[in-house]
């Protein structure tokens, strides 16, 4: 792979990483692998300085401006990310920088607090509007009413001045997120992965009962503007604003020097496992205004300040035990049980050791004293083992290769370290299976939720998926006993199960849960061979000729096809009427649309993507779920995010949905 092209891959990663931080509150990955990625492009752009573009990553600020809890609100001053530091030498580097221009300068260090990122706007003393950091640039989103739930948001000023606008986080005290997570457990509801994603979900609700519910807290950390009142030194503007009754940054230094700096930082993250609340760093400033003008910022980055990011922190403990454990697609995990240690203010007593070669690489044996860390403060992990504490009887350890769960045999993957069961009827799959097989995207069975599924398969209705179709037989049973409900709701899920036998035959290779054969692999499958029958039948080399057919994802189809247990499935399904046979309509395939491919995203004005996915395939288009050089439009709604950016890269051609419906319309 040559630079450029690992260069933008990077960026493209970095791109998609920012959307689900900064966009949809759901990271992927933690902030220590995100800073890792930054730091690697960062570095090559350093290196390549021509290969350096206006809209790379490390020269923008994350996220865009959503319209979710409200009106898009155009910021008045940047509210401009900051530029990370990993190391002491870093440290000193930016001290020394600024000191040999100014060199009476006086530093400011502080905690950094892992929250969402505010503007808070005070007019005549009244707190008049809070603001989203949003794109960073041009817009956020007005979060105003949320704001004033905060018990920490002062609103009104002891001191009233004619406008002062300051910047805050919103985060959330540990002991309020866990509060939160498990009153989500307890609802049978998805709980949150951390703090900052709970802070960022809970503050662009649309209800701000349900802020005031979950306890925010808010510290502010600048003043932005003033009109009527003017601050010569940082510290001095936070003296104001705790006269004021503001929560500023706690215990922040005052410093000269590079030692003073780094003592400071030290002394911070020695002591970051005893605050009520995550940080992810620690923030050092110019204290003086005037040295900040004087400094000015990049278009990213103020050149006044920057966020020492540290290690993460470790310690270490017993293994006590390897527990293995069966996820929804069947591959098995293994997670060390360990004694209870605590890390970054929480206990921690187990992590996942991933797969085998996890295992071996670092030849961790029941018994030994490892080394444990919570990668990017959230995820625990196990680092290393001290061998010299090792026992003389301590064994290396193998995954057994047999199902946990269900007692079958277990496989792994070719070119993957994942050890996996295939039988998809396995007690520990059942539920997510089936659940897969009802849902929107396969045989759409409405209101087939999961606590339904549960019962059935708890109860006994429900061994595999073709049962679904058997349930009329037990419609009284069910009613006496409640799985479903009363005899309303038992009907009305069973006429539901009947109408799904019509489906065209997509949707029953979806619902099937083919190993890398999701709505799209299907729908090609279906125009390839028309029947499950003929599908069944299919050879090796018949699959792969299949457009986007892997090798890997024609031996998953392969392999579901020749199991017995499968067979026996497929049997019983088309004996209860469900469909084998592909009922699309020929002429759509030279309809509109034909030959061309389309990616949806964003929210649409009037219809749901899998509404407009369907609309494009009835007219011969073909529906993918990544911008590539092969796509021919991008249906574009609402807060369209990364697919966006990257088409507008691409010079792919950008419609509504509004255009789109003209374009059918039109053909």
């Amino acid at each position: 792979m040559d630079v450029r092209q690992e260069i933008e891959e990077l960026r493209e990663l970095i791109r998609y990483h920012n959307d689900r931080y900064y966009n949809q509150d759901d990271p992927e990955i933690s902030d220590y692998e995100y800073d890792q990625l930054t730091l690697k492009l960062r570095k090559l752009e350093e290196e390549y300085p021509e290969l350096i573009t206006a809209d790379s990553p490390t020269q923008k600020v994350g996220g865009v401006a959503k319209r979710e809890a409200g009106v898009l609100v155009e910021h008045r001053v940047p509210m401009l990310s900051l530029q990370d530091v990993f190391s002491k030498e870093e440290v000193y580097s930016f001290v020394e920088r600024i000191l040999k221009e100014r060199e009476d300068t006086v530093f400011v260090v502080e905690r950094k607090i892992d929250g969402l990122s505010v503007s808070l706007r005070y007019q005549d003393g009244q707190l008049v509007m809070g603001v989203t950091r949003g794109d960073g640039i041009n817009y956020g989103e007005d979060v105003t009413q949320n704001i004033r739930m905060i018990k920490d948001a002062i609103t009104t000023l002891k001191d009233p001045v004619p406008y002062i606008e300051l910047r805050g986080e919103v985060y959330m005290k540990s002991e309020d997120f866990n509060a939160v997570n498990e009153k989500l457990e307890a609802e049978g509801k998805k709980t949150f992965a951390n703090p900052r994603n709970c802070a960022a979900g809970t503050l662009r609700q649309l209800d701000p009962r349900v802020v005031k519910e979950r306890k925010l807290s808010l510290f502010v950390f600048n003043v932005q503007d003033t009109k009527g009142i003017s601050f010569s030194l940082h510290s001095e503007s936070l003296e104001w604003l705790k006269k004021q009754g503001i929560k500023v940054s706690e215990d922040y230094k005052i410093c000269r020097t590079a030692d003073e700096v780094w003592e400071a930082i030290t002394e911070i993250g020695e002591s970051r496992g005893s605050y009520a609340y995550d940080i992810d760093g620690a923030v050092v400033k110019v204290d003086s205004l005037a040295d900040r003008e004087y400094f000015g910022s990049t278009s990213k980055v103020p050149r006044w300040a920057i966020a020492y990011k540290y290690p993460p922190e470790e310690k270490e403990t017993v293994l006590r035990d390897i527990r293995l454990s069966v996820g929804r697609t069947g591959r098995i995990t293994p997670t060390a049980i360990f004694d209870p240690i605590r890390l970054c203010g929480t206990n921690v007593e187990r992590a996942t050791l991933h797969n085998q070669d996890r295992i071996d690489e670092l030849d961790v044996r029941i018994g030994d004293t490892i080394v444990v860390r919570k990668a990017g403060e959230i995820i625990p992990e196990v680092l290393s083992v001290v061998k010299d504490k090792r026992p003389k009887e301590a064994a290396p350890y193998k995954i057994p290769m047999e199902c946990p769960s269900c007692g079958s045999p277990a496989v792994r993957d070719d070119n993957t370290a994942d050890i996996r069961c295939n039988n998809l009827n396995c007690p520990a799959q059942l539920t997510q299976h089936i659940l897969n097989f009802v849902g929107r995207n396969a045989m759409d069975i409405k209101g087939f939720g999961e606590a339904y599924i549960e019962a059935l398969v708890r109860e006994g209705y429900v061994k595999d998926i073709a049962d679904i179709y058997y349930l009329g037989r037990y419609r009284d049973e069910m009613i006496e006993k409640g799985l479903i409900g009363k005899e309303k709701n038992t009907d009305k899920l069973l006429t539901a199960i009947e109408r799904s036998k019509d489906n065209d035959i997509d949707r029953l290779i979806t619902g099937f849960g083919i190993r890398n054969i999701g709505r799209q692999a299907a729908t090609e499958l279906m125009n390839s061979f028309k029947s499950i029958h003929r599908l069944k039948e299919a050879s090796y080399e018949e699959l792969v000729k299949v457009k986007d057919m892997g090798e890997i994802s024609a031996g998953a189809v392969l392999d579901f096809f020749s199991n017995p247990d499968n067979q026996d499935i497929l049997s019983r399904l088309e004996q209860a009427g469900v469909n084998f046979e592909s009922v699309k309509d020929e002429k759509a395939m030279d309809g509109a649309l034909s030959g061309l491919t389309f990616v949806i995203t964003g929210t649409l004005p009037s219809m749901g993507r899998t509404q407009m996915e369907e609309l494009v395939k009835s007219h011969g288009g073909r529906v993918s779920g990544s911008v590539s050089k092969n796509t021919d439009y991008l249906i574009a709604g609402d807060n369209a995010g990364s697919k966006l950016t990257k088409a507008q890269q691409l010079g792919i051609k950008i419609i509504s949905e509004d255009e789109m419906l003209k374009m059918i319309e039109s053909a």
